[in-house]
């Protein structure tokens, strides 16, 4: 394939492959470019994405006949997935709503730091504006000390959680490793006998959940010719040509997957272990992943909308980076991790699965993949471990999606974004100093 007819390819890329890039792309890498156009500039509404009644040709994202997931259109699209691909519901329990303790900070406002690298200062506005945020939500305490909306986000609305949903999908195994549900210990091969002569075969359970497998599957985006292309194309709702031959679904892709090196000698992110993870979950417990979520976490967790995720063209949700959900939702997801499982006294997720994510993975295995803004990071569950004197983790999508929670402050940060770049390499250095001067501030009296 060449030239233009590449670059088409890219610019029509399946929502499936981006949502699946998730962190893959924050490696250390070749500084990415400057946007084009500044947060206000592409601001959707500014844009006037879908506006009017019908809105005029150049002005609409539609699927599939525009690229609806390129800047700056996916600053509309972020919000809409659902009228964009096909979903399934992650229903929530409007009598368990749990309510939030609005206590505003009014002295976050006053943040000053610098970003990696830099000698620059930033204040609040351009925290905000540096990362292309779209939603803002603090949490101090147990109290919301701070909520803000931009771009195509409303109080009521979802926004795509992109690679976020992994760490629901990890954070889950985990609760059935606690239970005894699941060996995290066991070979794949004997939870899924359909993965016996793929690459996940001889892996354990816990090398899929920390991304240790060694497999021969590649997620460079600019090679035509890589295994994501492949996967996106068995993934994707969207009718087949009459002539595709490939595997239909997560689950038949999975099965092509093979082996290259030993498991659990490096960290490598790949998307398919998490759909691998995804296939082990609804196996062992006889529950789709959209449904075990809703039972198990989002609705005892107090919920107060539905979420839902994307699916591929057999109904099967997408595990790896599916999910949109609401902002406050996500908030009191993180505050339950920070409350260690616990609400209303009921013990909503075992401590132990907790625990087991915060004491992180193999950081040599880590070290190995090259991530340069998270040096002495892990990876465990398919959460992002930082090892800092906090002992902050979080759940991570590209173009900035972050569940930031810190115990040490007692603070949980969530932010749905849509920059431009979609590696967290290019806003990790404007948002992880800002995290840790936004604790400094909420920690004083």
């Amino acid at each position: 394939m060449k030239g233009s007819t590449f670059a088409v390819r890219i610019a029509q890329v399946s929502a499936v492959a981006l949502l699946a890039a998730g962190s893959a792309l924050t490696a250390s890498d070749s500084p990415p470019p400057a946007p084009s156009l500044s947060a206000d500039a592409s601001d959707p509404r500014v844009m006037g994405w879908m506006q009017g009644f019908p809105p005029p040709p150049e002005q609409r994202i539609t699927q599939p006949d525009t690229n609806f997931f390129s800047f700056p259109k996916l600053r509309w699209s972020v919000c809409h997935m659902r009228e964009l691909l096909p979903t399934t519901r992650v229903a929530t329990d409007p009598k368990l709503l749990r309510e939030l303790d609005y206590a505003p900070r009014e002295d976050l406002q006053q943040l000053q730091y610098q970003p990696l690298g830099s000698d620059e200062t930033l204040g609040w506005q351009d925290f905000l504006d540096a990362n292309y945020t779209d939603g803002l939500a603090i949490m101090h305490r147990g109290k919301l000390v701070h909520v803000s909306y931009s771009g195509c986000l409303r109080p009521d609305g979802m926004h795509a959680a992109m690679s976020m949903t992994k760490s629901f999908t990890g954070l889950l195994a985990e609760m059935l490793v606690a239970e005894g549900a699941i060996d995290a210990a066991q070979p794949v091969a004997e939870v899924i006998p359909e993965l016996a002569t793929s690459a996940f075969g001889d892996a354990t359970v816990r090398q899929v959940m920390d991304m240790t497998t060694a497999l021969q599957y590649s997620e460079n985006y600019a090679d035509p010719n890589a295994d994501i292309w492949v996967y996106s194309r068995a993934a994707s709702p969207l009718p087949k040509p009459a002539d595709y031959d490939g595997p239909n679904g997560y689950f038949e892709y999975l099965q092509t997957v093979q082996k290259n090196g030993e498991h659990g000698d490096a960290f490598g992110y790949r998307t398919v272990n998490s759909d691998a993870l995804g296939w082990i979950i609804a196996r062992s417990t006889g529950t789709p992943v959209n449904e075990l979520l809703a039972e198990r976490i989002w609705q005892p967790m107090g919920s107060a909308y539905d979420a839902y995720m994307t699916v591929d063209g057999l109904g099967t949700p997408f595990a790896g980076g599916g999910l949109s959900a609401n902002l406050l939702d996500l908030a009191r997801f993180g505050q339950l991790l920070l409350d260690d499982g616990v609400y209303q006294s009921e013990q909503v997720i075992p401590a132990s699965a907790i625990a087991s994510i915060r004491a992180g993975g193999d950081r040599e295995a880590f070290a190995k993949a090259g991530y340069s803004s998270l040096p002495g990071g892990s990876y465990r569950s398919m959460w992002w471990v930082f090892h800092n004197e906090h002992g902050a983790y979080a759940a991570r999508g590209v173009h900035g999606q972050t569940i930031y929670i810190d115990p040490t402050a007692q603070m949980v940060i969530v932010r749905f974004a849509s920059h431009p770049v979609a590696g967290n390499a290019a806003n990790d250095p404007t948002s992880l100093p800002a995290y840790a001067a936004i604790a400094k501030i909420l920690e004083q009296p």
